[in-house]
């Protein structure tokens, strides 16, 4: 099981890096607004080789959709800090969490070149980490992982 924000969601350092890395055969992105858009789930769907299975789903029905899977590869993609903090509150437990890319907005720290964080995406992290979730921050499985700034968490 992989966990993975990125505000991009499906794109080709997913199929890729990600997928290759996580030998994962299931892809599940994990956000409301995107488990009710058909045609942003297709568009996405086209990029994903066909031996994947890809599901999109609402952030409070992800727990029960990987539980489905039992001990299958599967790569969860979130694109806010808001579905991850949504999923771990719906009884989504995460060992690891990959922090791949956040873009930059007003209000928010530049963290690393492909991470910014807003004060909510903090608290999210902060409290994930509290209950022993480790923070992987890298854009593609190759590079090295970055520890978290130690002000911030």
């Amino acid at each position: 099981m992989w966990f993975r924000v990125d505000n991009r969601l499906i794109h080709g350092q997913v199929i890729e890096g990600w997928l290759p890395y996580t030998n994962a055969r299931h892809l599940v992105v994990a956000n409301d607004e995107l488990a009710h858009d058909s045609i942003r789930q297709t568009i996405m769907q086209m990029a994903v080789p066909r031996k994947i299975d890809v599901r999109f789903v609402c952030v409070a029905d992800l727990a029960k959709t990987i539980a489905s899977f039992g001990d299958a590869n599967v790569l969860v993609l979130y694109e806010t800090c808001d579905d991850v903090r949504g999923a771990s509150e719906a009884g989504v437990a995460m060992d690891v969490l990959n922090i791949g890319n956040l873009h930059y907005a007003d209000g928010k720290i530049q963290l690393y070149p492909h991470v910014a964080l807003s004060s909510d995406d903090i608290a999210t992290l902060r409290n994930l980490a509290s209950r022993g979730t480790a923070m992987d921050f890298r854009a593609v499985p190759t590079q090295s992982v970055k520890a978290p700034h130690e002000p911030l968490f």
